[in-house]
């Protein structure tokens, strides 16, 4: 996750150590928001108010959301975080891609084959 994060430019200290801005904001059914600073505020929040009617939502991809909550999540200049992602080796980061999401079945399989110990956080 730390590997990630850097590739991002990124941090694990800034979801571990309170920054300026809010990283996360807890919305209970009904209520206030609530902000939270670090991540394990967010875990922390998720676990005491689990049982409260909270309803945590993943999306694919930001068309499966109603217009209300792509405004509250992403589109609010207010709330919005621009990252410049940078390529620094395209050829590298093309290859991967094609790999990952192309036709081709045989060479996608030998890397999940080879990568599949290392998940550490596997979403069915």
């Amino acid at each position: 996750m730390q590997r990630h994060l850097q590739t991002v430019g990124s941090s694990l200290d800034s979801y571990l150590v309170p920054q300026g801005e809010p990283l996360f904001t807890l919305v209970p059914t009904g209520k206030q928001e609530v902000p939270l600073y670090t991540l394990k505020e967010l875990i922390d929040a998720v676990r005491a108010n689990g049982r409260k009617e909270i309803e945590i939502q993943r999306y694919k991809g930001l068309g499966e959301m109603n217009p209300d909550q792509l405004w509250e999540t992403t589109m609010d200049p207010a709330k919005r975080t621009l990252v410049k992602v940078q390529m620094a080796d395209l050829v590298a980061a093309e290859y991967m891609f094609s790999m990952l999401m192309g036709e081709a079945v045989p060479p996608r399989r030998a890397f999940i084959e080879q990568h599949a110990l290392a998940v550490k956080n596997l979403d069915i």
